[in-house]
C-alpha cells in the first residue's frame, strides 16, 4: 500500500507526463527527413527493434522478476516473471496467427511506394503503436507510484523512462510517416502513445491505488516484455531487412541497443 501526500501527488503526475512527452520528442527526429525513403525506414525500424529488445530483456523483464520476488521470494519471483514473459510472447503469436501478416515486399527498382507496401507498413506501425502504448501504461504507473513513495526515486526513474521513450517515438513515427507521407500524423501518433503514461498514472490513482500489488506490476511488466521482444523480432527487424539496401538493418540494430545500453550505464553513475 502506498501513502499519498498532496505534494508528491503533483510531482508524480508532472514527472509521468514529462516522461511520456519524450515519445513525441523521438518523432521530431523523423521530421528532419525531407521525404520518406526505404533506407530511413530500414534504419528506423532496426533501431527501434534493437532498443525494444534490449530494454525489454535488461530492464522490463528484470522489473517483473523483482516485483514478483518482493511478493513471493527469489525462486518463485524468477519463475513467475519468466512465465508472464512467455505468456506475452504467446499472446502475440496467437494474434499473429489470427491476423496473419502477408509480408509484402518493396520493389527496389521502382521509386514509387505501392499501396500494398504502404498497407504493410501501416500494419507494422499500428502494431508498434499498440505494443508501445500498452507498455507505456505500466511505465506510467511505475513512475507515478515510485514518485508517490519517494520523489528522489521517481525522478531518476522518470528520466530513464524518458530516454527509453525517444526510440519508441521513432518506432511509431517512422512507419506512420512512411505509410502516410504526413509528418503531422507521425508526430500525433507518437504523442498519443506517450500520453498513455499519464493516463496510466491517472488510472492507478483513481482506480488501482488501493489494490495495486507487487504481483500486479510483475505480471504486467512480464507480459509487456514478451510482447515487445516478439514484436521486434517478428515484425520490426524482418521489415527493416526487407527495406534495406545496405547495412542499415545491422547498423540500426546495434545503434539502437547501444543507445539504450549507454543511457542505462550513464544513469547508474
Amino acid at each position: 500500500m502506498y501513502e499519498i501526500s498532496t505534494q508528491n501527488l503533483w510531482i508524480a503526475f508532472g514527472l509521468t507526463f514529462a516522461a511520456g512527452l519524450a515519445t513525441a520528442v523521438g518523432s521530431l527526429l523523423v521530421l528532419f527527413s525531407k521525404r520518406p525513403n526505404p533506407r530511413l525506414l530500414a534504419f528506423g525500424l532496426a533501431f527501434a527493434g534493437g532498443a525494444m529488445v534490449y530494454v525489454s530483456l535488461s530492464e522490463i523483464l528484470n522489473k517483473s522478476i523483482a516485483s514478483f520476488t518482493l511478493a513471493h521470494g527469489e525462486r518463485l519471483g524468477f519463475t513467475y516473471g519468466t512465465i508472464w514473459f512467455l505468456a506475452g510472447v504467446l499472446l502475440v503469436m496467437v494474434i499473429d496467427h489470427l491476423v496473419p501478416n502477408p509480408h509484402e515486399t518493396l520493389d527496389k527498382q521502382d521509386p514509387a511506394f505501392h499501396e500494398q507496401n504502404r498497407s504493410h507498413i501501416r500494419r507494422v506501425g499500428l502494431l508498434s503503436a499498440v505494443a508501445i502504448t500498452a507498455h507505456n501504461f505500466p511505465e506510467g504507473l511505475a513512475t507515478f507510484f515510485a514518485t508517490l513513495e519517494s520523489p528522489s526515486i521517481g525522478l531518476p526513474l522518470a528520466f530513464a523512462i524518458a530516454i527509453h521513450n525517444v526510440p519508441e517515438g521513432i518506432a511509431i513515427a517512422v512507419p506512420v510517416y512512411f505509410a502516410t507521407g504526413r509528418k503531422s500524423y507521425a508526430f500525433g501518433a507518437s504523442l498519443l502513445s506517450g500520453l498513455a503514461e499519464p493516463v496510466g498514472a491517472a488510472i492507478g490513482y483513481f482506480a488501482l491505488a488501493g489494490s495495486l500489488s507487487h504481483s500486479t506490476f510483475g505480471a504486467v511488466f512480464g507480459l509487456i516484455a514478451g510482447i515487445m521482444v516478439f514484436l521486434a523480432l517478428d515484425e520490426l527487424l524482418p521489415a527493416a531487412k526487407r527495406y534495406a539496401r545496405g547495412h542499415e538493418t545491422v547498423y540500426g540494430l546495434v545503434i539502437g541497443m547501444a543507445t539504450i545500453a549507454v543511457s542505462l550505464a550513464l544513469f547508474k553513475w
